[in-house]
């Protein structure tokens, strides 16, 4: 009787204490019903009808205002008669100014005082919040293009936009392909087949590039589905706060890493949704430099902050804390983006002190002996006198601002926190330490020799880097040839070597039936574009044609790929053929110019017409 009477008091204080434990919250990432491929997204107005205060106060934050129609409220340039941006490159001059309620790009080039040619182009969009800058965007029948003026806000001055200084400037044809637009704004639509063509835009980055696609969080909370979110999780709309920390960080990295950007097979840029790790979709990476710790380029936020030791010590102790006892909000254990930043508030209407108290949250004086604060005194070794100077205001010193490397005129904070003696440790001479992908540590090799091809055909035409992509994609087998050909033929396009081009599409017998995948990024198309450049290159324009047809079929909307053909097919004496590709361009997109020279070129050599009718 005495051990039936133990065993049932033991039984009860082990029920005493599972009713008393903390909850265990479990964060099944699979049942978020916004990563399922059918949900749809809702758009910002539905998120306003319950939460008319956060959206009342997002809309003025730094992505609330990240991309608009170009409007006089919108914009936050300077516009007078002396604004003149040049590029001496190119001898051409830009003077953007305002026509009634448009904003107009004026480019002009002079010869003594003499204007010997001009042009004048509508800006249809306003990018960025103005904290930074305004980029300017142009519409051409839903074809997207970069206008070549830049205000840089910090500086209250005009200047070509990055990437187009150093004679690099494209004019108005730079393409605004999705790696772009995805960043800068809510996910846009894109006509099937296209790089650049649109047939939705939105109007600044919106709730649910963070929360994820909410059609059915709607639906649900219509029909009196609510869940009490101060316990539990709502599955139906993805709340970054409740996801673990690796996932709430990869919300913010999707766009605060940049880099050179490397997507998985079969992905797109607009297959990243809140709740899934950024590595699924893609590998981002960075050239390191030995000695250049300093560095740091314009959206690298999340990047700088992961090597600060505040973040690292945190993140060990969170994992700590969070392997005992699960979480609702596990962000609130470590440092993470959302610790200091509330996406819902412009930090431009956050105080310093507000940040100021989030260092002294962890760095202040404790009574050692009973584990109270004392007065929340914060511990700095730094003189009163400077601490005086700044304010006391940490931010100041331990993420100084700094110009960014990758955007002229751009002044940011560097969110690798250190201390000043730390920041002076730089050496003179930087060791180039090759590329590093920042947010996968165990990238394949397909990932690694797609970002050294990447890197070489976007920022540096440097030959090493070629030669080490090389390395990845095996050609010594047909087997290997066919596992490895869409990077093979990228590899050789890119090394100019035609030949070799030639040979791994005559090696893959099935080349020209297999190249058949439509997709967001066109994969195949642009295989079959580079091998029909191979063959036009070496004379062969039979069998250029049709891979020049074969990647015209897949991507239909990308004018370089049916210029191509229309060329081709004029070389080979199918006149019809050429002229209507021609025609289709201009009607797709009337300021492709080298369309109207080369139909004009076939009309004289043809037709024998005037051009004065023809325009």
């Amino acid at each position: 009787m005495r051990n039936f009477i133990c065993t049932c008091f033991v039984f009860f204080l082990v029920y005493l204490m599972a009713c008393n434990s903390p909850t265990e919250y479990v964060n099944d990432i699979k049942q978020y019903a916004s990563l399922n491929d059918t949900v749809q997204y809702a758009g910002i107005l539905a998120c306003k009808e319950c939460h008319s205060d956060k959206y009342e106060t997002f809309i003025h934050t730094g992505m609330g205002l990240s991309f608009d129609h170009a409007k006089k409220s919108k914009s936050t340039a300077v516009f007078n008669d002396q604004v003149v941006v040049s590029d001496t490159f190119k001898n051409l001059q830009y003077h953007p100014f305002w026509k009634n309620d448009s904003l107009i790009v004026f480019e002009f080039r002079l010869s003594g005082k003499d204007t010997v040619f001009k042009r004048a182009e509508n800006v249809d969009w306003i990018v960025g919040s103005g904290q930074h800058t305004n980029s300017h965007l142009m519409n051409v029948n839903g074809y997207v293009f970069q206008v070549p003026s830049t205000f840089y806000t910090q500086k209250q001055k005009w200047d070509l936009p990055p990437g187009f200084e150093g004679g690099y400037n494209s004019r108005f044809s730079r393409k605004i392909g999705l790696e772009c637009m995805t960043c800068h704004n809510a996910y846009p639509k894109i006509v099937d087949g296209s790089e650049n063509k649109y047939s939705f835009i939105g109007n600044g980055i919106d709730c649910e590039r963070c929360h994820g696609p909410g059609s059915v969080h709607v639906r649900e909370k219509k029909e009196g589905k609510i869940i009490d979110v101060k316990s539990k999780i709502d599955y139906s709309i993805v709340n970054p706060a409740k996801l673990p920390i690796d996932l709430q960080l990869d919300v913010c990295q999707r766009c605060h890493i940049q880099g050179n950007a490397v997507l998985k097979e079969g992905k797109s840029f607009l297959d990243f949704k809140p709740g899934m790790h950024l590595k699924d979709v893609m590998d981002v990476y960075m050239p390191k430099f030995k000695g250049d710790e300093n560095s740091h380029i314009m959206a690298s936020h999340a990047e700088r902050l992961k090597m600060s030791k505040c973040f690292q010590e945190s993140l060990k102790k969170s994992d700590d804390l969070n392997a005992k006892h699960a979480s609702l909000r596990p962000y609130q254990n470590a440092l993470t983006c959302v610790t200091c930043h509330d996406p819902h508030i412009s930090v431009t209407v956050t105080r310093s002190s507000y940040f100021n108290s989030k260092c002294t949250s962890c760095h202040h004086n404790s009574d050692t002996k009973s584990g109270t604060t004392i007065n929340q005194q914060i511990v700095c070794k730094e003189s009163i006198e400077v601490r005086t100077l700044s304010n006391d205001n940490c931010i100041s010193c331990h993420m100084p601002k700094g110009e960014s490397t990758d955007i002229p005129h751009v002044i940011s904070s560097d969110h690798y926190i250190r201390t000043p003696a730390a920041q002076l440790e730089v050496r003179k001479i930087k060791d180039f330490a090759g590329l590093v992908c920042i947010n996968n540590s165990t990238p394949d090799n397909r990932s690694k020799g797609e970002a050294f091809l990447s890197y070489f055909e976007k920022f540096s035409e440097n030959p090493a880097f070629l030669d080490s992509a090389k390395h990845y994609f095996v050609d010594q087998s047909v087997d290997s040839i066919i596992q490895n050909f869409h990077q093979l033929v990228h590899w050789a396009f890119l090394k100019n070597d035609f030949n070799r081009v030639v040979a791994y599409s005559e090696s893959n017998k099935n080349a020209l039936k297999n190249l058949n995948k439509r997709s967001v990024m066109n994969e195949h198309a642009w295989t079959s574009y580079r091998i029909g450049e191979a063959y036009s290159y070496l004379f062969n324009n039979t069998v250029a044609i049709k891979y020049f047809e074969k990647a015209t079929e897949l991507a239909p909307f990308i004018a370089d790929f049916r210029n191509k053909l229309a060329g081709a097919l004029f070389d080979v004496g199918r006149v019809a053929e050429a002229k209507k590709n021609y025609e289709f361009i201009l009607h797709e997109n009337p300021k492709y110019t080298s369309a109207y020279v080369s139909l004009g070129f076939l009309i004289l050599s043809t037709e024998k017409a005037s051009l004065d009718g023809f325009f």
